[in-house]
């Protein structure tokens, strides 16, 4: 094997992981969201009677976000790190080389990370508010 061809080898497992980095964030509010919602519509149709009480569903799905949020800010700082934009200063990628590449994946994984943050919090928010299943 040449040194041309284990060079773009680990440039590929490099974009690969980058990719990874990519869908991770939006992929842990995905699935927060459905479990919250889940398990809120078994929880009231289920086992609460509708004017129960749904402190202890509340509880859960309150830690439930709390990890997901601290999920998604774990993949958000690696893929900040992956950004570099603290040492190099360029928010921009204008060339196609492969540093480029890796620092756009970067730069995209990490503002997937602050919507999904800010998704994550937003699917919440009934938690805050609905007091029974009625």
């Amino acid at each position: 094997m040449t040194r041309r061809e284990n060079v773009e080898r680990q440039e590929f497992a490099e974009e690969r992981a980058s990719l990874w980095k990519l869908t991770l964030g939006p992929v842990t509010w995905a699935v927060h969201f459905a479990a919250s919602y889940s398990l809120t519509a078994v929880w009231c149709a289920k086992l609460a009677a509708p004017q129960d009480d749904i402190t202890l569903l509340r509880l859960i799905i309150g830690a439930g976000t709390i990890v997901a949020l601290v999920v998604i800010l774990l993949f958000g700082l690696s893929a900040w790190r992956q950004w570099n934009y603290t040492q190099t200063g360029r928010a921009t990628h204008a060339f196609g080389d492969a540093e480029n590449r890796h620092e756009f994946l970067g730069h995209a994984a990490t503002l997937l990370c602050g919507v999904s943050f800010i998704g994550t919090l937003y699917t919440a928010i009934p938690v805050l508010v609905i007091g029974s299943c009625t």
